[in-house]
């Protein structure tokens, strides 16, 4: 499939996630119920279905994993310095810093396939098992400092951290559900991509970001700009095997998490504001990963 076709069927779906929002009965209301469900229980049982089901072997993928933790990492310092810019909104910052790392799983784990087959589904769920704790932590930190939430509370209760250090560690143990069990959990986390992008079209909205568009153009910029053309250049510098290449590329490239927006919400951010930015993030998605695969290709 085309690059530029990669993410149209995921895209579509947040298209009619938007319609179906503004122009049904199934309105707003709906969407925040479905959103928690997607959050609280589907995600999490995605994620933790994933890990479990592709053993992990560290050493075959340490450079693919080191390249993505080096990519995450280099997101949470550059939103972390915006904190010192003159006149930056603490609560805007620590609502909307977790834009510029964190990444959406729900689009990752759909498009591994297509890019590297059941071997890029892999790498991607090796990834998510070692990025989306390190980008919860960073979410979690700023949000917690500012709203006088205590840390490590609000890590033991969010459910990626849950469920991702649960995955990891029974997946290193060597553990593994009975196959009805097995089954069930992964029909329940199935029904997380479709239904968790199609919430990310229905909370599509722009009106926040207009509390400060230099920090929003500051934080989607890091997103969507210096992380990939970082990647590009850290895989091309270290040869990787051109699928994981790809792989690294399109992870550094992915739009933001849609949780992004309910996580600042519980925990009294600036809901509209991060909503903007996850709007914003995902139609510069749209265009920003195929062109990085793009880039990827005529520089490699």
């Amino acid at each position: 499939m085309p690059d530029a076709l990669l993410l149209l069927p995921d895209f579509t779906l947040i298209v009619i996630g938007w319609l179906v929002c503004r122009h049904t009965p199934l309105n707003r209301p709906v969407w925040d119920g479905v959103e928690r469900l997607v959050y609280y229980l589907l995600f999490p049982a995605l994620l933790f279905s994933a890990i479990l089901r592709h053993p992990m072997q560290p050493s075959a993928a340490a450079t693919l994993a080191a390249c993505g933790l080096a990519v995450v990492g280099l997101g949470v310092v550059l939103a972390y310095a915006l904190r010192l810019w003159p006149g930056v909104d603490p609560r805007l910052h620590a609502s909307g810093a977790q834009v510029s790392f964190r990444f959406n799983s729900y689009v990752a784990l759909a498009l591994a396939e297509r890019l590297a087959g059941t071997q890029g589904v892999a790498w991607v769920a090796l990834l998510v098992a070692l990025c989306v704790p390190v980008c919860n932590i960073a979410a979690v930190w700023p949000l917690a400092r500012h709203g006088g939430h205590g840390f490590l509370r609000e890590l033991a209760k969010n459910p990626l951290i849950v469920s991702t250090a649960a995955g990891l560690l029974c997946n290193l143990l060597g553990l593994r559900l009975p196959e009805l069990a097995s089954i069930t959990l992964g029909r329940i986390g199935a029904a997380a991509l479709p239904l968790g992008l199609m919430a990310v079209g229905a909370g599509l909205t722009f009106g926040g970001l207009k509390r400060a568009p230099a920090l929003a153009a500051a934080l989607l910029s890091i997103r969507h700009a210096i992380l990939p053309a970082v990647a590009v250049a850290l895989v091309i510098a270290l040869q990787m095997p051109p699928p994981q290449q790809a792989i690294v590329v399109a992870f550094a490239a992915l739009p933001t998490a849609s949780s992004a927006y309910v996580l600042a919400a519980r925990m009294g951010g600036d809901g509209s504001f991060v909503a903007g930015l996850v709007t914003l993030s995902t139609l510069i998605g749209m265009v920003g990963l195929p062109l990085a695969l793009l880039a990827l290709r005529a520089l490699g």
